[in-house]
């Protein structure tokens, strides 16, 4: 058993049956009244999010979570293939345990994937990742209707939002939390 002063971002707890990721929390001493966690969970297994609120000292029950290193080789049907870089042990995950991160992921990325008594749990990829424009509109010079945006499809497939003056063919940066573009990689 763990306190409320444990709580971190990353850190797995077991509440409601099931494992919870702590995504966002915030330490509010008011002046009235007792101190208080407030925290965004998202459930590991079916990636809902909810915001939980713990009172100070309270008594919460942390899992241990270990993070290994994994290449991600293939996407084999609906299924997504890993390997081990420590041991070379191959692994497979369904899209559910991927989640988001099958947007950001190109074959042979190393990525963590965090594991619970050996169970794959979900995979964790670096904030920001470098992918080319596969297919975009050209931009017209003085069109701002738009806020200055364009749709754009990165090599994996996802779509992103662009500056208008970006073309086809260009390494784009990507924040893998939320998609957003952050700026283009001059290779």
């Amino acid at each position: 058993m763990a306190s409320t002063a444990d709580i971190k971002n990353g850190v797995v707890l077991n509440m409601d049956g099931g494992l919870w990721t702590v995504i966002e929390f915030q330490h509010v001493k008011p002046g009235k009244g007792g101190a208080f966690v407030r925290t965004k969970v998202k459930n590991v297994r079916t990636g809902k999010t909810v915001d939980r609120t713990f009172n100070a000292g309270a008594k919460i029950e942390t899992e241990t979570v270990d993070r290994s290193d994994f290449q991600y080789l293939y996407k084999d049907g609906e299924n997504f293939v890993f390997m081990n870089t420590s041991d070379y042990d191959q692994i497979t995950l369904s899209a559910a345990a991927v989640g988001d991160a099958a947007n950001f992921m190109l074959e042979n990325q190393n990525v963590t994937i965090a594991l619970h008594n050996s169970e794959p749990l979900y995979v964790e990829l670096p904030a920001s990742v470098v992918l080319e424009i596969t297919y975009t509109e050209p931009g017209l010079q003085g069109d701002r209707s738009t806020g200055g945006s364009k749709p754009a499809t990165v090599e994996t497939g996802y779509q992103i939002q662009v500056p208008l003056f970006l073309e086809q063919g260009t390494r784009v940066k990507v924040d893998t939390r939320d998609g957003g573009y952050l700026g283009r990689v001059n290779d």
